[in-house]
């Protein structure tokens, strides 16, 4: 069984606190022990220092021949100073040593003719900063030593308290000042949580406050504020696309049911095969509808992988598809259709939404032209350039991108007939915004043309993989 785990911070702010507070504590005390040495070492080196002074005074009157009886006080206040023997008798000493043995054992060697020690005396009175000095070279050289008490900084933990003090009062300012910071520092993200928690999904208006600055929390804000309109246009799309949706099928289902109702009244009348007629076409339509819905869901998922397409391969199948365009309804002569295709133009992509992309953009073309339609398809700037034209008539620029929108209903001379469902150029635009193109709407001459410009692909993959043929 492992041993417990201690409990972490939950909060950013509890977490960086608590590292500050280990870094701060570490690193404090590692200043404290240097700090204890380096005062340690210099009260020491100045209380040896000024014992020294003295000492050595009454060395050089040794080897003088003027030794005092008793020793008079030494400066600095070193009063115990005593002159011992080769054979370890106090020979003079002054009036705080006199009567005392000697107050150290050490003899310093010949070589070395100075040391510095500290003496604890058996008979008490504390412990000393002693200096022994041998007055000569010579084997019975007299020893002199002297001697003061060891300082009180010295004597007892006075300096390690002090030390710990300080650092404990350090940690202390630095925790508090840590906690501080990074909760200013974190006040904003508190503020975008706590307006995030406030926004519902019935009032996507609301934003979050941006901080000035360039720093991350004003970046998450900003972030915070762009998700945020992003999701307020989707809903509002979708809400507008369930609104339109909603009213689109509600016409079919209508007609529907009055047939069905038609048909349920008078089975054996005369009437029911047109009425039948009419439900399936009312069918159909709902059919229409639904498939291009679930069209527009699926445009720019992964659920089928782009593959390197002969766009003008596929421009050509369509038109080829279709054969020649037959005349309208209302005794319009057929449409003339006029192709010119660059050759050898690839491009990257869905075959079935390229091809679905081409039709739509082929089928209102055919419905809104005169008398003729142009297809024109170049290279230019690295795109492949699909101009679709008809003489039919002109749509205003105000209503340019409006054309685009789901089940958009523009005036009477191009709205559209019973048969469609209102989604074709929407889901050519989706498709050509999945395909990393886009489609424009300008005046022809005369007539209307819709432009559609996807990316080429300079080498297409069966040309890489099999560059033989």
């Amino acid at each position: 069984m492992g041993s417990p785990r201690l409990p972490r911070p939950r909060t950013i702010r509890g977490r960086d606190t608590l590292i500050t507070v280990v870094a701060a504590t570490l690193i404090f005390t590692v200043l404290a022990i240097g700090a204890d040495v380096i005062v340690r070492s210099r009260e020491s080196d100045f209380a040896f220092t000024r014992t020294e002074v003295a000492t050595r005074r009454v060395s050089a009157a040794v080897r003088q021949g003027e030794v005092q009886n008793p020793l008079p006080e030494g400066p600095y206040g070193v009063r115990l100073l005593q002159v011992v023997d080769a054979d370890r008798h106090v020979v003079t000493a002054s009036r705080d040593a006199a009567g005392r043995p000697p107050i150290s054992t050490v003899v310093p060697p010949p070589e070395n003719r100075l040391k510095r020690l500290y003496a604890c005396p058996a008979h008490g009175g504390g412990c000393l900063t002693v200096v022994a000095v041998r007055a000569s070279v010579a084997p019975d050289s007299p020893v002199v030593y002297g001697a003061r008490p060891v300082p009180p900084m010295l004597a007892g933990p006075y300096i390690e308290l002090i030390l710990a003090v300080c650092a404990l009062f350090l940690v202390a300012v630095t925790t508090w000042a840590a906690w501080q910071i990074v909760g200013r520092t974190l006040r904003p993200v508190g503020e975008v949580r706590g307006r995030l928690a406030e926004i519902g999904i019935t009032d996507l208006s609301r934003r979050v406050p941006e901080p000035s600055g360039e720093d991350e929390v004003a970046q998450l804000a900003r972030t915070a504020n762009v998700t945020l309109d992003r999701l307020e246009r989707s809903v509002r799309l979708q809400q507008q696309f369930a609104s339109d949706a909603a009213h689109e099928l509600r016409t079919p289902i209508a007609a529907l049911r009055l047939n069905l109702e038609e048909i349920a009244l008078h089975p054996d009348d005369a009437e029911v095969g047109p009425a039948a007629r009419a439900a399936i076409r009312a069918a159909d339509r709902l059919e229409s509808i639904v498939a291009d819905l679930l069209l527009l869901a699926q445009i720019g998922t992964a659920a089928e992988t782009p593959e390197d397409l002969d766009f003008t391969g596929l421009v050509s199948g369509e038109l080829r598809v279709r054969g020649p365009a037959p005349g309208g309804p209302d005794g319009r002569p057929p449409i003339a259709v006029n192709a010119d295709l660059a050759p050898g133009l690839h491009c990257r992509g869905v075959r079935a939404q390229l091809e679905r992309l081409v039709d739509n953009l082929l089928d209102n073309a055919l419905h809104y032209a005169a008398t003729t339609v142009d297809v024109h398809l170049e290279s230019r700037s690295g795109d492949a350039v699909l101009t679709i034209g008809n003489d039919g008539p002109q749509i205003p620029r105000a209503d340019r991108e409006r054309v685009f929108e789901r089940f958009a209903r523009l005036d009477t001379a191009r709205s559209r007939d019973a048969g469609g469902t209102g989604l074709g150029l929407a889901i050519a635009r989706e498709i050509a915004n999945a395909h990393r193109g886009s489609i424009a709407v300008d005046d022809g001459a005369p007539g209307t043309r819709f432009i559609l410009r996807l990316p080429l692909v300079t080498e297409p993959t069966a040309a890489r993989r099999n560059p033989d043929g």
